[in-house]
């Protein structure tokens, strides 16, 4: 019997994603601190698992000797990161560390895929390739960093087959209402059902981010598991940039209610980079990966997504977050 493959983070958003695309073809084991989310959960041999705990990281690790691992779990969210420092550190540094810690002690021959962000390069008015000047603006991205070092570190020091990606954006159905754009299609789905007054107040719509479907992107994740090469570094991006003001002009096009928008300063992160967009030409080459899911489509998905979860009661402020 085939050696399973392992998702950490597997109850999140791209983690949930990858197990849906990789169930068809794959035996998965799936690490999570929580419970499964109802559809996923015939789709894979789920483990509660938290990465901090080292010991029991390294015991189940021996126990599967996984083929591959998609190394998803972590702390994605840049604006928190400024509040709980040491939260994202422990969440992408030191989980993944122990991670590693385990892949060497155990001796598990397998290949590791580990999603890092753009957020670690410097802005540019140009497409960002792989080389471009890195200056991460922020703990989160601070903490994403030092994961490649730990990865990086790992092919070196103990030859394990590892391929790094720094992603660009990536929104689409399931994603929480905690980032910008599945917060503008709650917010437009609680309008449209009466449970919100047609105002969304803003923070900063100027800065220029790079939007991918979530599902075009564990989709480059699984080809590059492939056919990338040992200790690379791939950008997953659409390759087109676009404020997120427009994000949400295109979304309220969609509204079936009148919206107004309305600034607030509460709501501006203490630095926010102004424009990323993807060049995507070492992914393309190394594996032919391109986006298949319009920018309309994945809007129209996402706020689809969002009526589904708005139940119609006329009370401000309900929804799931």
């Amino acid at each position: 019997m085939n050696a399973p493959v392992l998702i950490t983070g597997a109850s999140g958003f791209a983690g949930g994603y990858l197990v849906e695309h990789l169930a068809p073809t794959h035996s998965i084991v799936a690490w999570t601190r929580s419970d499964p989310p109802h559809e996923l959960a015939s789709l894979a041999q789920w483990e509660r698992i938290d990465l901090l705990d080292r010991d029991r990281v390294r015991g189940a690790i021996a126990a599967i000797r996984p083929s591959q691992v998609y190394h998803c779990a972590g702390v994605a969210h840049v604006a928190e990161s400024w509040r709980d420092t040491a939260g994202v550190l422990e969440g992408n540094v030191r989980a993944t560390d122990n991670l590693f810690d385990a892949l060497r002690r155990t001796d598990v021959g397998c290949r590791v895929l580990v999603p890092g962000s753009a957020a670690v390069y410097a802005p540019s008015s140009e497409p960002i390739g792989e080389d471009s000047p890195l200056a991460p603006a922020s703990p989160y991205a601070l903490s994403k960093l030092a994961q490649e070092e730990l990865a990086r570190r790992a092919v070196v020091e103990d030859g394990i087959e590892v391929v790094l990606t720094r992603s660009f954006n990536h929104t689409g159905p399931r994603q929480t209402a905690a980032f910008a754009a599945p917060a503008f299609a709650r917010q437009i789905a609680l309008i449209e059902a009466g449970a919100m007054e047609p105002v969304i107040r803003v923070g900063n719509l100027d800065a220029g981010r790079d939007l991918t479907d979530v599902r075009d992107v564990v989709r480059a994740y699984a080809t590059l598991m492939k056919s990338g090469e040992r200790g690379a570094i791939y950008n997953v991006g659409s390759g087109t940039s676009r404020t997120m003001r427009s994000v949400l002009d295109e979304l309220i096009a969609r509204s079936k209610m009148p919206v107004r928008i309305e600034s607030d300063p509460s709501r501006m992160r203490p630095s926010d980079v102004p424009v990323l967009t993807a060049n995507c030409a070492r992914l393309e080459q190394a594996t032919g990966w391109r986006p298949a899911i319009s920018f309309d489509q994945m809007l129209d998905d996402l706020l689809e997504y969002w009526r589904g979860q708005t139940p119609v009661t006329g009370r401000t402020g309900v929804g799931p977050r």
